[in-house]
């Protein structure tokens, strides 16, 4: 139980550190003040001033928003990776799609989305970007479906779920409107991409801290009297 809790809260931990991050960066953006409806999210890891993909970048606390984007991904991968009950492929799909976010959120942190770079250069932040939306809504998917096996309750297994398919959708749309030049509430169908992977390790986090069906199944199948774990569990 110590160590599915202490997954859970990780996974908790990552989304709050994200959002945390984010609101504060964007607090101490006042001049003129960030628009979480038309800025990217990006522009907040930039100290700026500069001007890059159409908008004016200046954030006075870029660092606590790169601090945010490592923290996340970090955070994310060590939550998943302490996860009992995955077996078989199961057992490598979720590590490899945390891995893919954590990766991302490195990316994040130390490749600023400023615009600045060479012909020929990779934009490696814009791949953090693109790896840790992917990963992050494919991993939430992957874990709602998964809820059975590690302690995830039906109805936050069902939202993962939409939130993941939803998050995913969101993302061809974004890119679609930042594809196309325009700016009009790129900030919000960013977020309508992002926001499902942190809502989605929320619900997740939460479910399996509070999750006690498992742990009451180990628990019956060593009691020793014959009977089965499901049984058991009836007889308590």
């Amino acid at each position: 139980m110590i160590q599915r809790r202490a997954a859970g809260a990780l996974l908790v931990a990552g989304a709050v550190i994200f959002f945390l991050a984010e609101f504060i960066a964007a607090a101490a953006w006042t001049d003129p003040p960030y628009s979480y409806t038309y800025h990217y999210i990006r522009n907040l890891g930039v100290h700026g001033p500069v001007e890059a993909l159409k908008q004016h970048m200046y954030s006075p606390l870029a660092w606590v928003m790169n601090t945010g984007f490592f923290l996340f991904g970090i955070t994310v991968f060590v939550g998943v990776v302490m996860l009992r009950g995955l077996r078989g492929w199961r057992r490598w799909a979720a590590p490899i799609l945390a891995t893919l976010v954590a990766v991302g959120g490195v990316l994040l942190a130390f490749f600023h989305g400023d615009g600045k770079l060479t012909d020929g250069a990779v934009d490696y932040h814009s791949l953090g970007a693109l790896g840790s939306i992917v990963g992050g809504n494919v991993l939430v998917i992957v874990l709602g479906r998964l809820r059975r096996r590690i302690g995830i309750a039906w109805k936050p297994g069902r939202a993962m779920v939409v939130l993941g398919v939803f998050g995913l959708v969101s993302l061809v749309a974004f890119l679609a409107l930042a594809g196309s030049g325009a700016n009009v509430l790129i900030g919000l169908v960013e977020r309508c991409a992002v926001y499902p992977v942190l809502i989605g390790l929320i619900c997740a986090g939460v479910s399996i801290w509070n999750r006690r069906t498992l742990d009451t199944l180990e628990a019956s199948s060593n009691t020793g009297d014959g009977s089965t774990p499901e049984r058991a569990i009836v007889a308590k």
